[in-house]
């Protein structure tokens, strides 16, 4: 959807939304080729796809119900985040080659500034609720519109988008379709992937912006959210996320058409700004004692 927006608003048809599906399919007919010397160069993307998969089942997208063996806790969802972030960082590694190493120094450094990001914006959300547990927090904010149009969860909110976009390599941290060498982050990573490999690596990147961008727009949004474990609930709580995040997705790619992507001494003070905001949403929260 990103893609396709980002055409039609550059003047250009694009290849449509399914475009991608078929480039996937393309891959998993391939085989992928390994660089000598790669150690975990399969294990690797099955695991970047079961982290990713791990952290969409932990994030309340659809409902607030939750299992048992499936703690929705913020330190939880961060730290799940924070083992992607190092599973990619290591594909990158893995290769031993001097764009990977490249690409994965400068994930791990903005990794490090958006885990704490993250952590801040929704524990100021937190606050108030007593609990950090993101269904509770969903909750919470269904039963009070009032707090979502709230100074201390704009805040909140605004900085969490900014730390997802850049997690996920969107602009302007990251362009995500460039192949410059002297500009990229994620692609230097993936660069020596191929075949079913990359096909994975592709596919955890996709449920990681989808489940991250799920996650922002319930919580600026709560409502179409299940709160019982029926069929009607459940099929609403679906169709809500979806056009959510298709709205979000939409959002970005219209703001991006008119971003370039920024130096990378430049990202520090970006996601500086970003936690600056969480820590007054945090502030705030204590201060007012409302979301």
């Amino acid at each position: 959807m990103t893609r396709q927006v980002r055409a039609r608003l550059e003047g250009r048809a694009g290849a449509g939304v399914l475009q991608p599906w078929r480039d996937l399919r393309k891959l998993a007919r391939k085989e992928p080729l390994t660089a000598e010397g790669v150690i975990l160069g399969r294990a690797l993307p099955v695991a970047l796809m079961s982290v990713s998969g791990l952290l969409v089942a932990l994030l309340p997208l659809v409902t607030t119900l939750t299992l048992p063996a499936v703690p929705d806790d913020l330190f939880v969802v961060v730290s799940v985040l924070l083992l992607g972030s190092v599973f990619i960082a290591l594909i990158g590694l893995d290769a031993g080659s001097a764009f990977g190493g490249m690409g994965s120094s400068r994930h791990m450094m903005v990794s490090a500034l958006v885990e704490p990001t993250v952590l801040v914006a929704i524990y100021a959300l937190s606050i108030p609720v007593g609990a950090s547990t993101l269904s509770t927090i969903l909750a919470a904010r269904m039963s009070t519109p009032a707090s979502i149009v709230s100074p201390v969860s704009a805040l909140a909110l605004v900085a969490l988008l900014i730390a997802v976009i850049a997690e996920t390599g969107r602009l302007p941290v990251d362009n995500p379709s460039t192949h410059l060498e002297l500009t990229m982050i994620h692609e230097a990573m993936v660069l020596e992937a191929s075949g079913r490999d990359l096909g994975w690596i592709e596919l955890a990147s996709w449920i990681r912006l989808t489940g991250l961008f799920g996650l922002v727009a319930n919580l600026a949004l709560p409502w179409g959210i299940a709160e019982q474990a029926t069929v009607g609930a459940l099929v609403i709580g679906v169709a809500a996320v979806i056009g959510k995040v298709i709205v979000l997705a939409g959002i970005v790619a219209a703001v991006e058409v008119f971003l370039a992507k920024v130096r990378l001494f430049r990202v520090p003070e970006i996601m500086a700004a970003s936690f600056v905001l969480g820590f007054l949403a945090v502030t705030a929260s204590y201060l007012t004692g409302a979301p």
